[in-house]
């Protein structure tokens, strides 16, 4: 198979990569400046290193090689926004057609435009279906009844949430939602929820937005996750089942087991 995938930050990217050369695919990269980490470079049949602001130039590369179907793995800091970068007149005329400037609202944008030179987004975990996360608990303890109350209770907002495409996750105390994701991402609003407390324990809750797909955006967790829990006294993490990808998963289970984390997938919205 050959196929383009646009690298952003994380672990994600450097995973699909890897199992993209162990089924013989020939990946063709393009990594966003100042996101993607520098090991998909090697793992690349070609890398092309772009910012964000240069949708024209993403195209036209994508053009020059003959793709028509592309991934995206990882995430794009949606702050980013509102970086010093130019966008070009590609991407300016798209940012201009927007009345909403969300995740749905702007990558759905850009899948258009991609869609419109003949151009396909294609499934981002399709290549990682082994590391989403499964229904119930996925570490040797389990959220107890406190843990469990306040999992609840953070699903109800987390996926009020998600319906305005805010962000995808929520840190709760003792049944009263503490801070909720934005831009800033799941570390710092776990650092801010922890600033808070009082030394309290807290639940994060991470869920996936109402969408059939799983195009971009999909939600994260790895061992970074774990070790932010710890730093910040988060004893219980929930996940969507079957649309959350568990990044360096063995790691990052054996991780929230040593430090008796309860980490658990739930049957997503509707489902």
């Amino acid at each position: 198979m050959r196929y383009a995938l646009i690298a952003g930050s994380s672990r994600f990217p450097v995973l699909a990569l890897e199992e993209a050369r162990r089924l013989g695919h020939e990946v063709v990269v393009i990594a966003l400046k100042d996101h993607a980490p520098p090991e998909v470079e090697p793992l690349a049949a070609r890398c092309y290193w772009i910012t964000i602001a240069e949708l024209g130039r993403l195209i036209d590369i994508l053009k020059s090689e003959g793709i028509a179907e592309v991934i995206m793995a990882g995430q794009v800091k949606h702050v980013s926004l509102f970086s010093s970068l130019k966008p070009d007149w590609r991407l300016f005329r798209v940012l201009m057609s927007l009345e909403e400037r969300n995740t749905d609202s702007l990558i759905g944008a850009v899948q258009r435009e991609l869609e419109r030179e003949g151009i396909r987004l294609a499934d981002s975990t399709r290549l990682l279906k082994p590391l989403l996360a499964g229904e119930g608990a996925l570490t040797r303890r389990k959220p107890d009844a406190d843990e469990r109350k306040d999992i609840d209770y953070g699903r109800r907002i987390a996926n009020a949430l998600a319906g305005f495409d805010i962000g995808q996750s929520v840190a709760v105390c003792e049944r009263a939602c503490v801070a909720v994701e934005a831009m800033e991402g799941t570390d710092a609003m776990l650092r801010r929820a922890a600033s808070l407390v009082n030394g309290r324990p807290l639940r994060l809750v991470k869920v996936s937005r109402r969408r059939a797909h799983l195009l971009f955006d999909v939600p994260v967790a790895g061992p970074g996750t774990i070790r932010t829990m710890i730093e910040t006294g988060a004893t219980a993490l929930a996940v969507d089942a079957g649309r959350t990808l568990l990044l360096d998963r063995a790691e990052m289970l054996a991780l929230a087991d040593e430090h008796g984390i309860a980490v658990v997938g739930m049957p997503p919205e509707g489902e």
